[in-house]
């Protein structure tokens, strides 16, 4: 079942968070080429994410999905109104739970959200190194249209 956010998810949002971005988060990149920075590992920096999605002014945008008492996945969403794109910042359903259709339910709630915002594109980002997003995300519509390359130089 698919709800909207509440505060009390922010810990079973982000335990989600830390499991299904192991491989597939720049911040672990980073991490992976320097070592730990600041005392502080590639989690706790996108964890931070999470902490701005789920923030008040942009938690209306958060949807979770249910099984019984478990919280499996999510959703963040965010509404550009001047250019009429709507943003998925992060998208996450454990991996238990994957291949049962949670992610799409998921992606059609934000599509929803998204259209009810007056939005007019809906724009998600993954990195090459994510096979399931590379097949997911166009699965649900969405065409490839740039590529980007992140650098890092330890200072």
């Amino acid at each position: 079942m698919i709800r909207s956010y509440r505060p009390t998810d922010l810990a079973r949002v982000k335990e989600i968070t830390a499991i299904c971005f192991e491989g597939v988060s720049i911040d672990r990149n980073i991490e992976e080429a320097f070592g730990v920075l600041g005392g502080k590992d590639w989690r706790w920096r996108k964890l931070r994410h999470v902490d701005a999605d789920t923030a008040e002014a942009n938690a209306i945008g958060v949807f979770v999905y249910e099984e019984g008492d478990l919280l499996v996945g999510y959703i963040t969403c965010r509404l550009d109104s001047e250019s009429k794109i709507g943003w998925i910042p992060n998208m996450a359903v454990i991996p238990e739970s994957q291949g049962q259709g949670i992610g799409k339910q998921l992606m059609e709630r934000a599509f929803t959200y998204f259209r009810d915002g007056g939005m007019e594109v809906a724009k998600i980002e993954t990195l090459d190194q994510n096979p399931v997003g590379q097949v997911f995300y166009p699965s649900m519509g969405f065409e490839e249209v740039a590529r980007q390359i992140h650098y890092a130089k330890k200072l």
